[in-house]
């Protein structure tokens, strides 16, 4: 797993890779079909990174937020933090641009802001870093 996390940053993005078609039960969010390919969801954390990416990293956890219901089904490849410059929803419109990808499950884990999600897929292997200077 490659992670390239600076303590003074305040957003992450965490690729991971699902082997097979799973359905999986993402908490009272619904019921749904996963397939094959890369996931990237985009989170913040105001203080304590380290703490909130290596609780993403675990399987073995109590299930309180949407990822900790896709996490067991992820082989985890990439964890990239950011500066929060952008603003977390900047942040995942922008690597989903720029990665061409699409919207596995509404509402995933964007239930505190107006987006669709904060969660894309993509068939082939993502890019977390941006295109100008390291954030």
């Amino acid at each position: 797993m490659e992670k390239s996390i600076q303590k003074e940053h305040t957003l992450y993005a965490i690729k991971g890779f699902l082997k097979e078609v799973e359905n999986i039960q993402i908490g009272k969010l619904g019921n749904f079909s996963f397939s094959r390919g890369y996931y990237v969801y985009v989170g913040s954390a105001k203080r304590n990174m380290h703490a909130r990416i290596n609780r993403h990293i675990r399987v073995d956890k109590k299930q309180q937020w949407h990822l900790d219901y896709l996490r067991p089904y992820l082989q985890i490849e990439e964890i990239q933090t950011y500066s929060g410059e952008k603003g977390e929803c900047q942040l995942f419109a922008e690597l989903r641009e720029r990665n061409n990808g699409s919207i596995p499950a509404e509402g995933f884990g964007s239930s505190d802001c107006k987006c669709v999600s904060h969660l894309f897929y993509t068939e082939k292997n993502p890019v977390l870093s941006l295109t100008s200077s390291r954030n």
